[in-house]
């Protein structure tokens, strides 16, 4: 990235700001203007998320913001109620509390003198949640968002669950927030009350996992802050940005297909990252890009943004299996319209560990093939999203493959590209009424590596849907149709596709509660892709070379250290999936403090032992400047039997080297068909 130093604007940089909410709750933020607003006001930009802007995302603010600002924004980064250095307690995500207060703020910067009473809305992850969340609240002030790595469904696209399979990313988000609302404010900016205020949310943030566990079919829960429930109520235009490698970029076909407002969609290959931090590469100039967004439709500029296509994607390569890249071959392709009208559904029968030609459709017997999965199926699939701060997608899939169902096709003839949802289609049965399958589409090369490009889990007992399970009928036959995650890519001419059914997927989603046998009737079943034709105007699409501003200087005082481990005990058969995330620990220069954010997650099983499953993460988060020094630790622990999860947590804060507050928490939930 290109940081840059001087912009059009000079910029006035307010460090900690208050913004009182109707109930007398004060919000702190951090704010940026273009010199001279007060005189000639402009529309303002507001990001509003839980994580910190005094420190935790303090240098990625200032690339984004500062940039933004000299481009004559005013730009405002505000810390949620219970968060940072805001008042007030944080007790659940997306909870209408944050979207009335969201509303405040923006009916606020309405009112300042600096802005014009024109308000943008931007986010990544949380932050793109609610910019969709609030927008459909249709403040007046809100004239467009961009959201960025978020979802319009919290039920059927987000880290909880996955085609109503408990997701092991439900574990390691919990115990995120459970480490971020344990941070306390800082005296430097909120005075004496800080020990107070940080006691509050120590004793009163309570224990999330708790929370999400006892919601595991769609409910009304869910429905609360999923915009899918009603898309007309978005009334601003809407930017949705995304990543193949990122876990919410399904939602961004959705919000193309069924919003009713003007709208864009922008995918590259990039992780849980704004793209001009993007990785995999290559990264992009978003902020330039935003800029054409944000002074169309803030500033009435034609900036030409609206003539270019609804969906612009980038077409990946054909790559061999690693666990992380710095960059992904490919190029950019566009379309006009979401759904377009050119895509071609080809299908691929299964016949016994083949992917048939179409033309066999017709000459198939009724083949019966069975599969029961071990365990270590999942063992090398990655994480649900990747966050590319450690080798965190999938390996070669020969590993997963060897305890999967396996269905290959021929070379290819041609080159293949595919551009949305594939679909495979299923008739089977079960021997146990509670089951789950996975299902992985992989491109194979000529040297037998394979490479998974996409995937889905279902929970068999969601057949039906997800509002109201239905255990299985052991032995009855189920037709299931179930929709891949969607991806562009192309498979070179030589490659094979791969197929893979497995009963389990552990560590990326909790198993079943016993080991379950499924008998595949391949002549009713099928996987389906949506094939793309290359076009000539594919090579059209161009994006310039990412900058930003530079950020305030950190020193990096321990270094950070990611990695992934897999440990085998043979003599005992268990296995472990350990997850190391320590950023070490930096100085932030311009506020004088040190801060350490360490992870670790260990996910083990034994054996065929579905009920030997756990889960396990510990934090450590630390903050000092001068004598002020406070530090705390989490730790959650997930198990489970055949009808109940039981979690165990707890949590300890210190001032110095003092234990100033300590808690546990024991909960037993029952399995609601999971």
């Amino acid at each position: 990235m290109k940081f840059l130093d001087s912009f059009p604007n000079e910029i006035i940089e307010f460090e900690h700001i208050l913004i009182t909410m109707p109930d007398g709750a004060r919000l702190a933020a951090r704010l940026w203007l273009p010199d001279g607003a007060e005189k000639k006001p402009v529309p303002a930009l507001l990001e509003y998320i839980p994580y910190r802007k005094r420190d935790l995302t303090r240098r990625r603010d200032d690339i984004t913001h500062r940039y933004l600002a000299g481009h004559g924004y005013a730009c405002i980064r505000v810390d949620l109620r219970g968060s940072g250095d805001s008042d007030g307690i944080l007790v659940d995500q997306y909870r209408q509390q944050e979207i009335d207060d969201g509303v405040a703020v923006i009916r606020w910067l309405t009112e300042q003198p600096w802005c014009n009473g024109r308000v943008g809305m931007m986010g990544i992850s949380w932050g793109g949640f609610n910019s969709l969340q609030i927008a459909a609240m249709h403040p007046p002030g809100l004239k467009a968002i961009i959201t960025v790595c978020s979802t319009d469904d919290l039920y059927l696209d987000n880290m909880h669950y996955m085609g109503g399979c408990l997701l092991t990313d439900n574990l390691s988000e919990s115990t995120t927030m459970f480490s971020v609302n344990t941070c306390p404010p800082d005296p430097q900016l909120v005075g004496e009350r800080w020990r107070e205020m940080w006691l509050e949310r120590l004793s009163g943030s309570g224990l999330w996992l708790d929370i999400w566990l006892r919601h595991q079919r769609r409910s009304e829960y869910w429905q609360h802050g999923s915009v899918c429930e009603d898309y007309a109520a978005i009334r601003c235009p809407v930017m949705a940005v995304g990543g193949w490698t990122d876990g919410y970029t399904n939602a961004i076909f959705r919000l193309l297909e069924h919003l009713e407002v003007p709208r864009m969609g922008l995918i590259g290959p990039w992780g849980h990252k704004y793209p001009h931090l993007g990785i995999p590469g290559p990264a992009i100039g978003f902020l330039q890009e935003s800029l054409r967004w944000w002074d169309y439709w803030l500033k009435d500029r034609e900036t030409g943004i609206m003539r270019e296509p609804m969906l612009r994607a980038w077409m990946q390569h054909s790559v061999p299996p690693t666990t992380s890249y710095q960059q992904r071959p490919g190029r950019w392709i566009s379309e006009q319209q979401w759904p377009p009208t050119d895509i071609r559904w080809k299908s691929y029968p299964l016949t016994p560990f083949r992917l048939a030609a179409e033309a066999a459709q017709r000459r198939r017997d009724d083949a019966t093939q069975t599969l029961q999965s071990p365990l270590s199926v999942g063992l090398f699939a990655g994480k649900w999203c990747s966050y590319t701060a450690a080798p965190d997608l999938p390996h070669d899939q020969r590993e997963e493959d060897g305890g999967a169902l396996v269905y290959d096709s021929a070379p290819l003839e041609q080159p293949l590209e595919i551009l949305g949802s594939p679909q495979v289609e299923l008739e089977l049965s079960s021997n146990r009424p509670l089951a789950m399958i996975a299902v992985r589409l992989s491109d194979v090369a000529p040297d037998d590596k394979a490479t998974r490009i996409t995937y889905a889990l279902l929970n068999l007992t969601h057949y039906n849907g997800h509002a109201i399970p239905e255990p299985l009928v052991p032995g009855r036959r189920y037709r299931v149709r179930i929709n891949m995650r969607y991806i562009a890519q192309q498979f070179p001419a030589g490659h094979r596709l791969r197929l893979s059914l497995s009963t389990s997927y552990w560590p990326l989603a909790w198993p079943p509660p016993k080991p379950v046998r499924l008998t595949i009737y391949t002549r009713q079943s099928a996987l389906k892709l949506p094939v793309r034709p290359p076009r000539p105007e594919d090579n059209v699409i161009q994006f310039k070379k990412p900058e930003g501003a530079r950020p305030s200087p950190i020193e990096q005082i321990e270094l950070a250290h990611h990695n992934w481990l897999v440990h085998r005990d043979l003599a005992n058969d268990i296995s472990t999936l350990e997850v190391i995330k320590d950023e070490g620990i930096c100085r932030i220069k311009a506020i004088d403090m040190e801060i350490g954010d360490r992870t670790w997650d260990y996910y083990t099983y034994q054996g065929d032992n579905f009920t030997s499953v756990r889960g396990e993460t510990r934090t450590e988060r630390t903050f000092q400047r001068g004598s002020w020094s406070v530090r705390t630790t989490t730790r959650t622990v997930l198990t489970s039997d055949t009808t109940h999860f039981h979690i165990h947590a707890e949590l300890d804060a210190y001032e110095g080297d003092t234990r100033i507050y300590s808690a546990n928490w024991q909960r037993t939930i029952p399995r609601d068909g999971v």
